[in-house]
């Protein structure tokens, strides 16, 4: 096993180093494509594993909980996640949590608050572990999602330690998918954001609009051709700002920002039905009295907004006290 390790990224586009793009680890590509990889790696006393179930996993002080092989539930899907420099790191993944944990005595049931969802602890987490608990959670959702072959319907085996799926009927091999999108902050020649309102939220949470691309579409004709359609708004320049996954469950999260040509609002009123042009004062106030609400923490909106911003918005006065 070498004891290189990839070098963190530290040149950024301008939304910076995003909390979900920070990841650290080797993902050995290679060594990872050998048939006997994991068993090598659960004889070696430097291995530990990731368990996560139901897309939760253990964090404790601000830090992943892993654990030693012999301390695993039985069951689970084992899958590669990668080498820190000094740990070769496997997830164990339980879509719901494993009969030996499930009885009242078990020792698991003393710490139900520190099993934690992605979103809830990203932003708190250093790199290494905040690029592991992103990678575990996109690889697991894959594999509990995808167990027939989509030509004949015939079940599949893993391979590659978890990062591919055989099918053994048409000798064919399925990989894990990533399904691009674009999300932009629009503004316009007042320098005004754009944000809207989503049917699914309620009509009270405003956010950046967004879409996924088209099969056969570059980034930026999927920019103008989302917004066309979401706000009847035409936008130019559309200037890639960064990106970072979001497996919730296989998305990468594209930001942009780009110019309107006019600003008069059409809601497609389907996934879209209200749209409001915001200058930074106006953001702030709606935001500060609760008359809307904007994406917070880990999420790429969130990061957008800011940077147009120039700053954190303020917080809602009812959480202030």
């Amino acid at each position: 096993m070498s004891d290189s390790v990839l070098q963190p990224v530290t040149s950024f586009p301008a939304l910076g180093a995003l909390p979900l793009a920070r990841a650290t680890s080797d993902r050995r590509s290679e060594s990872r494509a050998q048939d006997d990889w994991l068993d090598s790696l659960r004889a070696a006393e430097a291995t530990r594993y990731l368990v996560m179930i139901g897309g939760r996993a253990r964090v404790l002080d601000g830090e992943l909980v892993l654990m030693l092989a012999a301390d695993l539930p039985e069951g689970g899907t084992e899958i590669y996640l990668g080498f820190d420099g000094s740990t070769e790191i496997v997830l164990h993944s339980f879509e719901q949590t494993p009969a030996a944990w499930a009885a009242p005595e078990s020792s698991n049931e003393l710490h139900p608050g520190q099993w934690l969802g992605l979103r809830d602890v990203a932003a708190g987490l250093g790199a290494r572990d905040a690029g592991l608990f992103v990678e575990a959670v996109a690889i697991a959702n894959w594999n509990h999602a995808t167990n027939f072959c989509a030509g004949c319907g015939g079940p599949l085996t893993l391979r590659a330690s978890g990062w591919v799926k055989f099918c053994a009927a048409e000798g064919r091999e399925h990989f894990p998918r990533t399904d691009p999108a674009i999300i932009v902050a629009i503004t316009d020649d007042a320098d005004r954001l754009l944000l809207g309102a989503n049917k699914a939220w309620g009509g009270t949470r405003f956010s950046t609009l967004a879409g996924f691309v088209d099969p056969g579409e570059s980034l930026e004709a999927a920019v103008i051709r989302e917004v066309a359609e979401e706000s009847g708004v035409i936008v130019k320049d559309p200037r890639y700002m960064g990106s970072q996954p979001w497996p919730f469950p296989r998305s990468l999260m594209l930001g942009f920002t780009a110019v309107a040509t006019g600003t008069e609002l059409f809601p497609d009123g389907e996934e879209i039905i209200d749209l409001r042009w915001f200058t930074r004062e106006e953001l702030a106030d709606a935001v500060r009295t609760g008359e809307i609400g904007v994406p917070a923490g880990v999420s790429i909106a969130s990061a957008l907004i800011e940077n147009w911003f120039g700053g954190v918005l303020p917080q809602p006065e009812h959480l202030e006290n």
